[in-house]
């Protein structure tokens, strides 16, 4: 009967020594776990260098082209249009023959001005030989006071109309003058608006056509009024006109660099606008009246800044920062300050140096601390990113 008791205990104390070993093994395994060191992967991330750089410092708008002049041809006297000397679309120059009316009423006017005069002058030619007589009869008493009197008041009276008759023919040829009308200025004709043979009028109102000066070109812009300052400190810091460079809405292409020639003397308060106008040479008529531009206002350079691409400035509660790639390759955050973004460039005038490497892709997955590697995906760099 002991014998079984016996092997029963031994089975029990065996099943027992099996358990303590299987929990040591595992308390083992879990404390291996435990003790591992923790390795976090390298992040992938795109970076670049903080570089000196010249710095344009400019404000951006934009603007309506304008012609730098404008006339409307008009006749300024009332006649047939005989003949039309400009075709439509074309250059034209100051004093070119542009349109004829009719002169013959005119010249008429003017002739008959200068027959008045020749007869008029004839009737003083006598009366002075008149007046000599009476002076010579007058010295002998053969005449009176009086026929002497009358006689210089004729001579007078003829003098004056000799001065109205060069009036009446100086009139005349200056309406004889208007019935050629030549190009004022120089530029760009218009569509033609009156056809040869019409009856014209001083009084018509759309007149014969529109000359448009577009070589040189100007063009209007407004800025913020809060702008105001800074544009009346970079005038008074330069002799020199302000640079203003004009691009296309579309493409952002450069299309002309001009001078400001215009700051308009009061802010428009219903905008809060100031206004000012850029005048551009155009020998390839890039710009065109009436066209919309993007216009930047260069006002002064900041020599050598610190500029990195505008992709790695990151905004926290705290302000700005980037990430700073150390020695070893972890980042760390670094606040900066920036004096501006302007084509994905930015200026920093506090928080990094020159040479140091940020993160400008990749942020997202960043923290203290962490290994980046640089990224092998061939990303588009920004406008104006610095490598």
């Amino acid at each position: 009967m002991s014998k079984p008791f016996f092997h029963r205990r031994s089975t029990h104390i065996i099943g027992a020594v099996l358990l303590i070993l299987i929990a040591a093994g595992i308390w083992k395994e879990k404390h291996k776990v435990v003790a591992a060191p923790s390795t976090v992967p390298p992040v992938e991330a795109t970076t670049a260098l903080v570089k000196q750089q010249d710095v344009p410092i400019y404000l951006s708008g934009v603007g309506t082209v304008t012609a730098n002049a404008s006339v409307i041809v008009r006749t300024r006297i009332d006649g047939q249009l005989n003949k039309v000397a400009f075709v439509e679309g074309q250059d034209v120059k100051a004093g070119q023959l542009l349109v004829q009316i009719d002169p013959r009423a005119v010249q008429a006017q003017l002739d008959q001005a200068q027959a008045q005069k020749a007869k008029d002058q004839s009737l003083r030619s006598n009366a002075k030989l008149d007046l000599q007589r009476y002076t010579v009869l007058r010295s002998q008493d053969a005449a009176t006071q009086q026929t002497l009197d009358t006689q210089k008041a004729l001579v007078t009276q003829l003098e004056a109309s000799l001065q109205t008759d060069d009036a009446q023919i100086s009139y005349a040829k200056v309406q004889l003058s208007y019935t050629t009308i030549s190009a004022p200025i120089s530029g760009r004709v218009g569509a033609r608006l009156v056809d040869a043979g019409n009856i014209v009028h001083a009084a018509d109102a759309n007149g014969l056509v529109v000359i448009n000066q577009i070589d040189p070109i100007t063009t209007l812009f407004t800025l913020p009024e809060e702008n105001f300052q800074a544009i009346n400190k970079a005038l008074h810091g330069t002799q020199l006109p302000l640079k203003v460079a004009a691009y296309d809405r579309q493409s952002n292409q450069a299309l002309a660099t001009g001078r400001l020639t215009l700051l308009n003397n009061q802010i428009d308060t219903t905008s809060g606008t100031v206004q000012l106008k850029a005048t551009f040479d155009n020998p390839t008529h890039v710009l065109w009246p009436g066209q919309y531009v993007n216009i930047r206002l260069y006002l002064t350079d900041i020599p050598q800044a610190l500029t990195l691409p505008g992709a790695a400035v990151q905004r926290g509660q705290d302000g700005t920062y980037v990430y700073v790639v150390n020695a070893d390759t972890s980042v760390k955050p670094q606040p900066v300050h920036v004096l501006q973004i302007q084509e994905g460039i930015a200026v920093i005038d506090k928080g990094v140096t020159n040479g140091q490497r940020v993160v400008i892709d990749g942020q997202y997955k960043l923290k203290p601390g962490v290994k980046i590697v640089e990224s092998t995906k061939q990303a588009a760099p920004a406008k104006g990113a610095v490598n």
